[in-house]
């Protein structure tokens, strides 16, 4: 039997225990769109730090990190600043939402937001926000899981067969088990993907090189010496400006804490102990982060010229005598990181879509629990399809469709800030904030050459955002003291 025949079984296998493992919590949730969307609010530690872990370190880490190690060096560490950061607000405002989604029945950020401005329109304009930049995340997943299975079988399972494999399976488990489906099978790829990232992080040195210690020393006495130094190395391969470098890593850093899967899980958790604890543990899934890096940078030297950079892990696993089930576990477990944030993506993007956005078009249609829910699996339904459409036409490199997204979704923050800790915010301000630094950002990515700055563009739609929310929010009547007490009490 051939090798790469091997290596599909038993990434076939793994894709049939990770779909039992989705549709078994299905049985255990209640029928309502709370049970689908927050798990009736019983999510403990072990869960929700995996599901809020795993959920953003996907295709992004297994293949987009390894990726920018690979062509852009120093660079690639802006993961490891952010991820250590973004997660510091949510300690503060988590509990907050948590407890009060329990008392109001919020399942959706847009939900509490449009509470407390009292403004249907927000929720609408962020259901579309949440939705447009959820599609090119899900498509990172799709394009990562194509890579894989096309690499490993050596180009006889075309990319656009294996994505549509591996998202089929997420597909099934979301549409029937919701957010529980995402919880488990999140926590089975969590804990899978961080042994074989160690696994993979040690050996690859220590087989090409003798250690880690000595890959980074030939890597810095050869020409390529450059890849070592901060900030590393831009898109065009010259060198990344701190401009550039630390703008993204602030982006990323705001935009990680208000991602609307993400925000949503503080529904879900069963205590603010475990909000707090998941927050102040989150840091810890950096540690999966850097053997992540270095598999990228045990290619500098060994495998130059490899295109795309995204494949490069796949690559160096075909390039290497492994033994046939060390490969394919190592390839069971890049399609959990692509899974395991994909799964959580469509859930969201879905549940978003119907209770934030169908939900003011069409009231009349989501009067019950059953036709909405039915509604948020139709959702999910269209919404992968959409992505995979993106995904199998898109040539995009998979970490510049992450940075892309982050500019967009980092605009929720100030509104989630002025929530909590600003009174006098008010719906007409937030929705001016939002609608200009979704118009700035756009505007900047479109027309880099207009910046003033090599800032990421997400800064200055920050900028603007903050600017109009404050100006506006002043110059209208502010919103009802007793709707406000509630938030600042909670």
């Amino acid at each position: 039997m051939e090798t790469w025949v091997i290596i599909l079984l038993i990434c076939g296998l793994y894709l049939a225990l990770t779909l039992a493992m989705g549709i078994i919590p299905g049985l255990k949730v209640s029928e309502s769109v709370s049970g689908y969307v927050a798990g009736d609010r019983s999510m403990n530690l072990l869960i929700l730090y995996f599901v809020m872990g795993a959920s953003v370190f996907s295709s992004f880490a297994f293949l987009g990190g390894p990726g920018w190690a690979y062509s852009r060096g120093a660079a690639a560490f802006y993961i490891i600043a952010y991820g250590t950061t973004g997660m510091i607000p949510i300690y503060f405002f988590g509990p907050k939402v948590r407890r009060l989604g329990k008392k109001f029945g919020f399942v959706t950020q847009a939900e509490i937001l449009e509470d407390r401005f009292n403004n249907k329109y927000l929720s609408v304009l962020l259901a579309i926000l949440s939705i447009i930049v959820f599609i090119p995340y899900l498509t990172l997943q799709m394009k990562g899981a194509g890579y894989v299975i096309t690499t490993i079988s050596e180009g006889v399972i075309p990319q656009w067969l294996g994505a549509g494999i591996a998202y089929l399976v997420v597909l099934l488990y979301v549409f029937y088990s919701g957010v529980m489906g995402v919880g488990w099978t999140n926590t089975f790829q969590g804990i899978f993907m961080m042994v074989i990232a160690w696994f993979l992080g040690l050996y690859l040195p220590y087989k090409l090189f003798g250690g880690v210690g000595e890959m980074f020393t030939q890597i810095a006495q050869s020409d390529m010496s450059a890849m070592l130094k901060a900030p590393g190395l831009n898109a065009a391969g010259e060198p990344w400006s701190w401009w550039g470098y630390s703008s993204s890593v602030v982006v990323s850093a705001v935009g990680l804490s208000v991602w609307p899967h993400l925000f949503m899980r503080s529904f879900a958790a069963d205590s603010d102990r475990t909000m707090k604890l998941t927050a102040v543990l989150y840091p810890t899934f950096q540690l999966f982060l850097i053997p992540i890096l270095i598999i990228g940078f045990t290619a500098v030297l060994a495998y130059p010229g490899v295109t795309p950079a995204d494949s490069i892990l796949p690559h160096v696993l075909t390039q290497l005598e492994l033994p046939v089930t060390i490969i394919g576990l190592v390839c069971a477990g890049t399609l959990a990181a692509s899974m395991s944030s994909g799964d959580a993506i469509l859930h969201s993007a879905a549940s978003i879509g119907v209770r934030d956005g169908l939900s003011h078009i069409l009231p009349e249609r989501l009067k019950t629990d059953k036709k909405e829910r039915y509604h948020i699996r139709i959702l999910v339904i269209i919404i992968s399809v959409i992505a995979y459409y993106f995904a199998v036409i898109s040539d995009v490199p998979i970490v510049n469709l992450l940075l892309g997204s982050y500019g967009g979704v980092a605009q929720i923050f100030p509104l989630v800030f002025c929530m909590f800790y600003w009174r006098r915010a008010t719906g007409y301000g937030a929705v001016a904030g939002l609608l200009g630094g979704i118009i700035i950002t756009i505007l900047f990515l479109l027309y880099p050459d207009l910046r003033p700055l090599p800032m990421h563009e997400g800064i200055y739609g920050l900028i603007v955002n903050i600017a109009l929310i404050v100006g506006v929010s002043l110059s209208t009547e502010p919103e009802s003291q007793e709707r406000i007490e509630q938030y600042f009490n909670a």
